[in-house]
């Protein structure tokens, strides 16, 4: 019985949890259709799909958009393809320093960009790369290396390292070994990778809006800004269509990739004999 109370009190703190993440997904899609949205979660009284018009209507929102997009996908194009190479040798040598640089990945993981936003100010607008688009990908790619490298190491174990043992008797080079047999098998995880680094840049706001200043190469996540009048004045329709269109992106890339993620790594009968 005691068992069964505890169940149950588990379960309404899960359904709290839930209902505190589903009210606001709630609200953005009604008040979207709404044409007198407000703060509060309200059922219209007139639909309309002006608000989605207006944000889908506007150049500067598309920009956003496609500029959003372009920074996102390849800075997790640049740290998965970095993060194998960097994973490969933690995962597959045996390393006098590899416990001790794998403890620094996991301390840099949690380390605050705004602990190092100000160098790399400086630094950035040394070298000509502030207000640059190229300059975000860089630190954004730099700052979701650590985390990156850490999940592909964890998931490169799970190849057998038999299989490339096979590959090398046969004359394959280490890169063969990388791109024909261990990257097909952990594919999974490298969507994973891919789709947690995009997911990151895509809803980063602070470091473009510090990074850059012209707005007119300022991501989706900033533009959010513009639904923002004066003297408290919002938007709350449009506000509403931009946000879900703005998770769009996030969902297609999870439904495209989700069959590759719920594979495991099962190696049954792939060793060569």
């Amino acid at each position: 019985m005691k068992e069964k109370s505890l169940r149950r009190f588990h379960y309404a703190i899960l359904s709290v949890a839930a209902v505190m993440f589903l009210l606001p997904l709630l609200w953005v899609v009604i008040a979207s259709l709404d044409t007198n949205a407000g703060e509060a979660l309200k059922w219209p009284t007139a639909w309309t799909i002006g608000n989605y018009i207006q944000v889908l209507t506007s150049k500067s929102n598309l920009r956003a958009f496609g500029i959003g997009f372009v920074i996102s996908f390849v800075e997790a194009l640049v740290v998965v393809v970095v993060a194998i190479l960097a994973a490969y040798p933690l995962s597959r040598y045996q390393l006098s320093y590899k416990k001790a640089f794998m403890n620094i990945i996991l301390f840099m993981t949690a380390l605050p960009i705004i602990a190092v936003i100000v160098p790399v100010y400086k630094m950035f607008l040394s070298i000509g790369l502030l207000n640059s688009i190229t300059g975000v990908i860089l630190f954004i790619s730099a700052s979701s290396l650590p985390y990156g490298i850490w999940m592909m190491k964890n998931f490169m174990d799970g190849v057998p390292l038999e299989l490339e043992e096979a590959a090398w008797v046969d004359g394959a080079t280490t890169m063969t070994s990388i791109m024909k047999i261990v990257t097909p098998l952990m594919f999974p995880g490298i969507c994973t990778v891919f789709i947690y680094t995009f997911s990151k840049s895509w809803g980063n706001f602070f470091i473009p809006y510090i990074l850059l200043s012209s707005p007119d190469k300022m991501p989706a996540s900033v533009m959010l800004y513009q639904f923002f009048g004066q003297y408290g004045m919002i938007e709350y329709g449009a506000l509403a269509a931009y946000s879900a269109i703005y998770t769009v992106p996030s969902i297609v890339l999870y439904i495209l990739s989700q069959n590759y993620m719920s594979k495991g790594f099962s190696m049954s009968g792939a060793a060569k004999g």
